[in-house]
């Protein structure tokens, strides 16, 4: 019994908390994609890099605040500066739209066209990223560092395994799910949000219903920025921040909102949880667990891992090209690529 409660708790550390934390910050941005594919109708390429710019300045706010002494007690600083972090990505998004994206969508131009668009100012976010922080890793994680300690559980237990539960995961699943009902409220409640759903189900008849189409645009991007921000600094926090990692992103994001249906903000967070929890279950080496449960005779000798970590993201595509041959609407019947 001992050791079932052991390959339990290895398995809480190890696969289910950390693909539970990892694919809230997918779903959180994979619902930006998604809202801007359903409402804007293009594939927005920058987004990873809008998540970086996010982070980014969300650190600098947090560097700010700490050289004037302001802390969040155990909470990370960084929460503190998040409104502030997401208000210069909304000034971004809504500036890059004024600039570039307006001209496209007046000239009625083709979704493709937008994509390449899209892809043009997400090496130029990268470039203006890169070169404002740097390029090297970034930890802004200060606070307290555990809820449970694995050595305090461990004495507390007396079980081998020691659960860690780490103060930023907490954050991550909390913030995630208030996030999300903060949208689904708006979407379902507002007039605003009833204007938006309309719009994305039938622009001429939104437009003929006396809907502000250029309202509509703005408030899109301004909640796109946040769900950015907000995704790419719960994953910052989580892990480490470095420019890089967030356009490496893309492919699990667009990924998580493909499986769940592009224009489904349900889809996208079920697809978000659908991509974290099998890159994770893939790359993770069974052995420790599989120790537990099996008999001596039975225990395997190597790692029993299916992948590499190094080759995580090759599940997220693999899992893409499938859902896009057989299901291209998705699990939740979204709009088909």
């Amino acid at each position: 019994m001992t050791d079932i409660l052991n390959a339990i708790v290895a398995l809480l550390n190890f696969v289910v908390i950390p693909g539970a934390a990892y694919g809230a910050q997918l779903a959180l941005g994979a619902l930006g994609v998604t809202l801007i594919y359903g409402i804007l109708r293009f594939s927005n390429f920058a987004h990873g890099d809008t998540m970086a710019f996010g982070t980014m300045a969300t650190i600098l706010f947090t560097w700010g605040l700490q050289a004037l002494g302001v802390s969040f007690g155990p909470l990370p600083t960084a929460l503190l500066a998040l409104p502030l972090g997401i208000a210069a990505t909304a000034l971004l998004t809504l500036g890059t739209d004024r600039l570039i994206y307006r001209f496209y969508r007046r000239a009625k131009a083709a979704p493709v066209v937008l994509v390449i668009v899209s892809i043009g100012v997400m090496f130029v976010l990268n470039g203006i990223v890169r070169f404002i922080i740097g390029v090297g890793d970034i930890g802004f994680d200060d606070g307290a560092r555990f809820v449970i300690n694995a050595r305090d559980f461990r004495e507390a237990t007396g079980l081998r395994e020691g659960l860690a539960l780490r103060t930023t995961q907490v954050i991550t699943l909390v913030t995630a799910a208030i996030c999300v009902a903060l949208l689904f409220w708006f979407l379902n409640r507002t007039r605003t949000g009833k204007s938006m759903r309309a719009f994305s189900d039938n622009e001429d008849l939104a437009l003929l219903s006396g809907i502000n189409p250029e309202k509509v645009v703005r408030v899109t991007w301004i909640i796109v920025a946040a769900l950015a921000t907000v995704a790419g600094v719960l994953y910052g926090l989580d892990k480490s921040f470095k420019a890089f990692t967030y356009f490496q992103l893309l492919l699990p994001i667009f990924a998580a909102a493909i499986v769940g249906g592009l224009g489904s903000p349900l889809g996208a967070i079920a697809g978000g949880f659908v991509i974290a929890f099998s890159e994770v279950f893939v790359t993770y080496a069974w052995k420790k667990v599989a120790g537990y449960v099996l008999p001596d005779a039975l225990e395997p000798g190597g790692l029993v891992q299916l992948l590499s970590t190094d080759y995580k993201f090759a599940v997220s595509f693999s899992i893409l090209i499938l859902v896009l041959l057989f299901k291209p609407t998705g699990l939740f019947k979204g709009k088909s690529v």
